[in-house]
């Protein structure tokens, strides 16, 4: 069975990058508590932006920390921080799509999968390990589930 996980050098590296806007933002308050050689917008401005990015960083961390098992014709998604476990059987797979951007001279690869029951996940070749036996596993048990197959051999609908 493949098991996609969080890769641990993303979630090192995100959480140093939150510390640091943490330690910037305490700094931020101590300084307007004690010195406050600036004006109150900028104390007023700089919290405000350290905070909601703070927010925004701290949800992408928690909504992408998930693990994706497949094999033995299903696939099961557990979100360890909201403590839920969903089972899919093959059949279940709507469709799915790789999506590929090349920027910087870099590829990244992103992984989408759409069930019946209209839940979805995303993998990336970047933050999660196994992309490459995850994909793999998709191309061989649902080439037919795949956005391409499906295009090519709909038929196009007569008025």
């Amino acid at each position: 069975m493949t098991t996609c996980k969080p890769k641990t050098n993303t979630y090192v590296a995100l959480s140093s990058v939150l510390g640091l806007l943490i330690i910037g933002l305490i700094s931020t308050l101590i300084h307007f508590a004690n010195l406050r050689t600036f004006g109150l917008w900028f104390y007023l401005l700089s919290t405000t932006i350290l905070t909601i990015v703070i927010l925004l960083l701290l949800v992408k961390m928690m909504a992408g920390y998930k693990f994706i098992s497949a094999g033995k014709e299903k696939i099961i998604l557990k979100f360890p921080l909201r403590r839920l476990t969903k089972n899919y059987t093959l059949d279940q797979v709507k469709v799915w799509e790789e999506e590929k951007v090349l920027a910087n001279n870099r590829e990244f690869r992103q992984l989408t999968v759409v069930f019946e029951d209209q839940t979805s996940f995303t993998i990336s070749n970047h933050e999660h390990e196994n992309y490459s036996e995850m994909l793999a596993y998709f191309q061989k048990k649902l080439a037919k589930q795949h956005v391409s197959f499906i295009v090519k051999n709909s038929k196009p609908k007569r008025k």
